[in-house]
């Protein structure tokens, strides 16, 4: 292999790892008042390789619950070498279930000449309410859980809607990705990020074979184009959700 193609290979197989908003708190499930002093990081990686990219300061981010949304203003930047993150803090004070969410700046990938916005979400219960995790909570794209989104075992089946404007979007691919806190090693390329598609109700599964984290992005081509150097270029709408599972101890 010549070094022309050398370096297309690698840039293809750079542009194809799977790229995933991040919204993850210290604690998916709440049963005590320690636990209730969330911290929530906000990330745009590739979960299983561990690399990040920049990420912008969002657009919005905030929490439902009960039915009413809150944005938050008191993001702080972090650094993780070169490349920003963010943060807040936020105390649950009562029973609850919370969705907290990012809407992302959308991000320029040159490598695919596309923008893109994954809009991305996690839900935590608090105290056993168990009530609302299903609820929508009016993001241009967003997945509504089928499987109640905490309390999982590795092992559990997850299972979601996609929703687009509103409506099910059907042979949807969803991409699902474990972020990799531990160094695991995939046995190849095609086992990093695993696919399914939505039926035609919107409606995917997938069985998580680890305990931890793992991220569901649901992608389409959004309806506005975004301009940059005088060209327009197609937008990647993500609609990403963030589930824990865990082992018995």
């Amino acid at each position: 292999m010549n070094l022309k193609s050398l370096f297309v290979v690698a840039g293809v197989a750079c542009a194809a790892l799977a790229h995933f908003g991040v919204v993850i708190p210290s604690n998916s499930t709440i049963d005590d008042q320690e636990q209730a002093k969330e911290i929530i990081t906000y990330k745009f990686t590739h979960p299983f390789e561990g690399m990040m990219m920049n990420l912008d300061k969002p657009v919005e981010a905030g929490v439902f619950t009960n039915g009413k949304k809150e944005i938050f203003s008191n993001l702080i930047e972090k650094k993780d070498g070169k490349m920003s993150y963010y943060e807040t803090s936020y105390s649950i004070k009562e029973p609850g279930v919370y969705q907290f969410y990012m809407d992302p700046k959308p991000y320029f990938e040159p490598a695919e000449s596309v923008f893109i916005r994954h809009i991305t979400k996690t839900i935590v219960d608090a105290y056993g309410y168990n009530d609302g995790w299903d609820e929508p909570i009016g993001l241009k794209t967003e997945i509504i859980p089928l499987t109640r989104p905490y309390g999982l075992y590795k092992g559990n089946i997850f299972s979601g809607k996609v929703l687009y404007k509103g409506k099910p979007a059907k042979n949807t691919i969803v991409e699902i990705e474990y972020l990799n806190t531990k160094g695991l090693k995939a046995p190849g390329d095609d086992y990093i990020t695993q696919e399914v598609k939505t039926n035609e109700l919107g409606e995917f599964s997938f069985a998580m074979p680890l305990a931890g984290w793992w991220g569901f992005s649901a992608l389409n081509e959004d309806d506005k184009k975004i301009k940059k150097d005088g060209k327009e270029y197609p937008v990647e709408i993500g609609a990403v959700i963030w589930v824990e599972t865990k082992d018995y101890e």
